[in-house]
């Protein structure tokens, strides 16, 4: 059998051969091999090492669904322990064959463990190739949610009987360590649910006669768990005591975070506590890298505007805006542009509000407004570190954009965001704010707008011809389309979209997470001659058919046509 950490190094050099090696210092460092560092540190997906693999090893590959469930006696056929040591796990039992995913079929003495499941067991172990990710979610089965919740509320309620009048122990007081060990295990548990389940947020609320647990999940709420109320305090304070924060203090809003090791990555959690009604409520921020740091095609860049950010980012110095309201995914497409940039021989330095995602290479700094340490300031000292790329967090004044169209003068290449509906409204924004006309040619050299549309589920979406109504729209939006794509999408009166169902993957939602929709306006030689000219913003957009312009609209109805997206959506967020 090959050597799949040789074979596995060489084929992540030919795809990576700037960051290899710094790679493999830092795997070494850590005392783990290449795979997993790369898990750990979500610097490459886990779809894209399994592609490798299957080249490698000529196995057939397992994906789990988001809302699988492994049998339990099919699962229990390898012990806990066993699927842990090895990187095993059993998912499917068929007459006299068992389905085995293993993570590295190289793992010493892992043959021994097989013959002994196939010899004791008496089947025939049919052998898949799993991700670091499918294999931490399948061993989170061996502990259902539901039925480890239940066990540890009742070990909490051996050590402390329910007593509705007597006050709650806060974690401050001296507690014996029997009655704090299950508020510890329970927050634990529920954090390290929260990742498994890839949630964005996590809510503990109290209400009149008990504690609500809700996850944010795919930006909707929901509610998956009820805790008796006495139990509450105990659990603020367990992640009061997390985040760093003061636990006797209940008067005033607290803002934390803390770092935890989860499924063997290292995760940041923002929390927020506010004071509601003569108690407190928490939220969890779970800044997950698998989740929230993406490359730019999986956040939904498609190709003719992959090309024109490529060129872009590409270039030494000059400005880099991108626009949309609140919730749009404007810092996801920021990070993702880091990481097309994060190579060791730039200087790479960011100004945040706050550090979502902290970036192995690059210098992140977060703003405090209340020391007078805010985008302005920063952005001053930025300047005196010799950086080759700038990011700022948001371009929210006159001091801060005119810092920012300095810095790109001077040699910089600046990436930031600012609030304006669409691409072409940031140039009449910077305006606005008091930045000379004659400046803004000089320095921008991309405009990005952006919006976040739900994907549909692809399990269960189904396809429809287009009513009347939307045939109008989609034949309207396509009368500016770039000749390429209007001959391969343009149908007349023959369109079909896609609608969302509801299956169990997608939880009977029909939506499976979120993806962006986009607009990039490359500012050429006309279009500085426009804004030099100071034509409107209407005047300027009739130049953009000549760069293959695509709107926010047409992204989206490409989308839509595509089967990512549901075209009644699209209709509504543009």
């Amino acid at each position: 059998m090959p050597n799949v950490e040789e074979t596995l190094t060489n084929k992540i050099k030919e795809l990576y051969p700037d960051q290899i090696q710094s790679w493999l210092e830092a795997a070494k460092e850590r005392k783990v091999g290449l795979e997993e560092y790369l898990y750990q540190t979500n610097r490459v997906s886990g779809q894209e090492i399994l592609k490798i693999k299957k080249e490698i090893f000529k196995l057939p590959v397992k994906v789990f669904n988001q809302d699988e469930i492994i049998d339990e006696k099919v699962l229990t056929i390898i012990p806990e322990n066993t699927a842990k040591v090895y990187q095993i796990v059993a998912f499917d039992h068929r007459n006299n064959e068992v389905d085995i995913g293993v993570v590295n079929p190289n793992q010493p003495n892992l043959t021994e463990a097989i013959e002994f499941i196939k010899t004791s067991l008496r089947v025939e172990p049919k052998i898949f190739l799993i991700s670091f990710n499918d294999f931490y979610f399948a061993i989170r089965q061996y502990h259902l949610f539901s039925k480890e919740l239940k066990g540890l509320i009742n070990q909490f309620r051996e050590r402390k009987p329910y007593d509705q009048t007597k006050e709650i122990v806060r974690l401050t007081e001296e507690v014996l360590p029997t009655e704090e060990a299950p508020v510890i295990k329970l927050i634990e548990f529920i954090i390290s649910e929260g990742v498994a389940q890839k949630v964005s947020d996590v809510h503990l609320e109290p209400l009149s006669d008990r504690t609500r647990l809700r996850f944010r999940i795919q930006g909707d709420l929901k509610t998956v768990a009820y805790f008796p109320k006495d139990i509450h305090y105990q659990l603020i304070n367990r992640i009061k005591i997390l985040a760093d924060m003061k636990i006797e203090e209940t008067r005033v809003p607290q803002d934390g975070r803390f770092r935890a090791w989860v499924e063997d990555r290292e995760i940041d959690f923002r929390v927020g506590i506010l004071p509601v009604a003569g108690t407190e409520k928490v939220a969890i921020r779970v800044l997950d890298p698998s989740v929230g740091l993406k490359r730019l095609p999986e956040i939904g860049v498609s190709d003719f505007n992959f090309d024109k950010i490529k060129a872009a980012i590409k270039r030494p110095f000059g400005m880099i805006l991108i626009s949309g309201p609140t919730g749009s995914g404007k810092t996801t497409s920021l990070y993702a542009m880091l990481q097309e940039l994060n190579k060791e021989n730039v200087n790479l330095v960011s100004l945040e509000d706050p550090v979502e995602y902290e970036i192995d290479g690059v210098n992140q700094s977060q703003v405090k407004p209340e020391i007078n340490y805010t985008f302005a300031t920063g952005l001053r000292e930025i300047l005196r570190q010799d950086p080759d790329i700038i990011l700022v967090g948001e371009i929210r004044d006159r001091e801060t954009a005119e810092l920012a169209v300095h810095a790109s003068l001077t040699g910089h290449l600046v990436l930031s965001t600012i609030h304006t509906n669409n691409a072409l409204g940031t140039i009449t924004r910077l305006v606005d704010i008091g930045i000379e006309r004659f400046l803004l040619p000089q320095t921008i050299l991309l405009l990005i707008s952006q919006r976040l549309a739900r994907r549909l589920c692809d399990d269960c979406k189904v396809k429809k011809d287009a009513d009347e109504n939307f045939k109008k729209i989609i034949n309207e939006s396509f009368k500016n389309l770039p000749g390429g794509l209007t001959d391969k999408y343009a149908k007349g009166d023959n369109y079909q979209i896609y609608y969302p169902q509801g299956c169990q993957k997608c939880n009977f939602k029909g939506f499976v997470g979120r993806i962006g929709i986009f607009e990039v306006v490359l500012i050429t030689d006309e279009i500085k001659n426009a804004v030099y000219q100071g034509l409107t913003e209407e005047e300027v957009a009739k130049l953009l058919p000549k760069q293959n312009f695509i709107s926010l609209r047409q992204d989206g109805i490409l989308k839509a046509l595509a089967g990512l997206v549901n075209l009644e959506e699209i209709v509504k967020i543009t």
